[in-house]
């Protein structure tokens, strides 16, 4: 199989279903009955008779055709929605970037941004006049039942490693089921590609670590990276099975134990500074500099938003590119 390279770009023209209206202008000022008519089952009348009913963390939620005004408040939901060729009219602000990542940025032009992830703008929310909330119970719980009661509103159950779940029901709940299927499977032919090749490559260890205001963790099975590994055949090194947690935060008295044949390393920074200056501070330690990993030139810095932050099916093919390039992979 030909490894392909993505990009958000390519990505939404491969994946551009025959409607041509699905991807929304996110404007205030834009009302349902507009974007319903300009958006249609491509004989320009909406699907708004055929009644689903959606199975998600909350329970059940019948939603009428084509959902085309989606808010979205999970960043791996945002880049469901796009993958899926849909613009949401709404969306919560990327964790790092002003509001979006540097990866999604140029998709998102026109988006209104409607607060964190862990603060939403209900208010803000409520004017967009959805006809489909797509949130996360981990994150916005306390507030679904507002949420229901502006829009049918579908959650996921949890995040980190489990984009893959979540992106199949973001996609029933678009009505694209099988728009998505093929997505995923996409995705898993890459990987499966990736660990056919990789053969004796695969026999190295690798540490993940992420430096932030203040921390530094390694970054376990149970991650966005980590369950990437896993698909790919990449293992960590044997002192790395700590058991019920998805990171060990660790002391700079620790950094022997991040050691390993490779090492990817990434920095949580907000702008304030913090996390870089947490990096620089480890990096320039003596216990840094003497580890074999960093000796030998296999540590690797990669992107925080595409390796971990970001979390969605862009990133994670965004993350494959590389991989395959890191290991030379064709």
């Amino acid at each position: 199989m030909k490894k392909l390279t993505w990009t958000t770009t390519a990505l939404m023209m491969a994946l551009m279903l025959v409607v041509s209206g699905c991807g929304q202008s996110g404007s205030n000022n834009s009302n349902k009955e507009n974007n319903s008519s300009a958006n249609s089952n491509g004989n320009g009348t909406a699907n708004t008779n055929e009644e689903r009913v959606v199975t998600h963390a909350m329970g059940d939620t019948p939603i009428k055709g084509n959902p085309v005004r989606v808010v979205v408040l999970t960043n791996e939901g945002t880049e469901a929605l796009l993958a899926l060729g849909v613009k949401p009219v709404g969306a919560v602000k990327s964790w790092t970037g002003d509001p979006w990542y540097e990866h999604i940025k140029a998709d998102m032009e026109g988006v209104t941004e409607v607060g964190e992830e862990s603060q939403p703008n209900m208010e803000l929310i409520a004017s967009l006049q959805p006809d489909l909330i797509i949130g996360n119970k981990l994150r916005q719980e306390k507030v679904y039942d507002q949420l229901n009661a502006i829009a049918p509103t579908v959650f996921s159950e949890t995040l980190r490693g489990a984009w893959q779940d979540n992106f199949k029901l973001y996609a029933d709940a678009l009505g694209k089921k099988t728009e998505g299927d093929q997505i995923i499977a996409e995705y898993d032919a890459r990987a499966a590609d990736f660990k056919n090749k990789a053969g004796d490559k695969l026999n190295k260890k690798v540490s993940v670590v992420r430096f932030m205001a203040g921390k530094t963790r390694i970054y376990l099975e149970d991650t966005f990276t980590g369950i990437a590994f896993s698909k790919l055949g990449i293992t960590r090194p044997d002192g790395q099975k700590y058991k019920d947690t998805f990171v060990e935060e660790i002391t700079k008295e620790r950094l022997p134990e991040v050691d390993a044949d490779m090492l990817f390393y990434f920095t949580y920074e907000t702008g304030d500074g913090k996390g870089t200056e947490m990096e620089n501070e480890m990096m320039k330690d003596p216990l840094w500099q003497s580890l074999e990993v960093v000796k030998n030139g296999n540590a690797i810095r990669v992107d925080d938003a595409i390796w971990n932050t970001a979390g969605g099916v862009i990133a994670a093919n965004l993350m494959l590119d590389e991989i395959f390039a890191i290991y030379d992979i064709k």
